[in-house]
């Protein structure tokens, strides 16, 4: 049995087609994270996958079950953490945690949870005078104190500085190694590059694509530029190599950078030319995710990135 099964899903908003046909599956244990421009359908497709919102046409099931007809049992096993959620303001932050752990048969201890999401300090604080990056941890906390086997997180690490996010990022990984099953939406393509098994691509309420995110652009070609050249040197080196004078460098897109480095180096002994300056780079998933929505009719595309050390 698949952990999430979506089959030709559907929803229109009175005229407007908002998913046309919505397919794609997620195995046990693993994470796949769901990308697409703003408006591309996402926020609806994981509101008909939480229970929240009606579908028209199409079969879904997380955990075997429809979520559409939710039961208590389901509910016990499925996890969320949303774009926002509002706590009681005079709560403090264990107070809440254990108010939302009274919900469960089964939930974690109050002080793991505060360790698991970074809180210890903030544990006597009330949820009202939280800052964003703490309220933000709260959040994650409510979504994990119930052990789920399956995870939903929706923008998870908005407002998070990068070494909490960094400290999100190795939570994520202790909750799949212990078998929990997750669906993460994100802006930030590093933390899907970091987290996802799997990258599913929603574009005009369709699924474009749906790779390992190495994989997502096929197999990408490595881009070398040798500055300090010009045409006449380009023109040198082209029968043997298929590239193009670019200003003040030449530039070569290969799927094989041993031969095109060999017959760089041989050029350059043979012409007394330094290689000094030489790069090689290969498409990032921020590249591949860009190309491919551009393909598929994009007229604008919402990327958020940020590198953590």
């Amino acid at each position: 049995m698949k952990a999430l099964s979506v089959h030709r899903l559907q929803k229109r908003y009175g005229t407007r087609a908002v998913l046309q046909d919505i397919s794609f599956e997620v195995e046990a244990g693993e994470c796949v994270a769901v990308l697409g421009p703003n408006g591309a359908g996402k926020t609806t497709t994981i509101e008909i996958l939480e229970g929240f919102r009606t579908r028209d046409r199409g079969a879904v099931s997380v955990l075997g079950h429809d979520p559409a007809r939710p039961t208590p049992a389901w509910r016990q096993r499925i996890g969320f953490v949303l774009q926002s959620t509002s706590f009681e303001p005079d709560l403090t932050v264990a107070e809440t945690l254990q108010l939302y752990a009274s919900c469960y048969r089964n939930p974690r201890n109050v002080d793991e949870v505060l360790g698991m999401v970074g809180l210890e300090d903030a544990a006597a604080s009330r949820a009202g005078s939280l800052s964003g990056g703490q309220q933000r941890r709260l959040d994650v906390g409510v979504g994990v104190v119930g052990r789920p086997a399956f995870l939903f997180l929706d923008e998870p690490t908005t407002g998070f500085d990068p070494a909490a996010r960094q400290q999100f990022w190795q939570l994520i990984r202790e909750l799949r190694h212990a078998g929990t099953t997750i669906l993460l939406t994100t802006h930030y393509l590093e933390e899907a590059r970091q987290l996802a098994d799997r990258v599913v691509v929603i574009q005009g309420g369709r699924v474009v694509a749906d790779a390992t995110p190495d994989g997502l652009a096929g197999t990408p070609r490595s881009v070398v530029r040798l500055p300090g050249l010009g045409p006449h040197d380009a023109s040198a080196l082209q029968p043997a190599l298929a590239g193009g004078w670019d200003g003040d460098a030449f530039v070569v897109e290969t799927d094989d950078i041993t031969s095109s480095l060999e017959v760089l180096v041989r050029w350059a002994r043979e012409a007394g030319h330094s290689l000094e300056g030489l790069t090689i780079t290969r498409p990032t998933l921020e590249d591949s995710y860009l190309r491919l929505t551009a393909a598929n009719g994009s007229p604008s595309v919402v990327v958020e990135t940020e590198h953590a050390n």
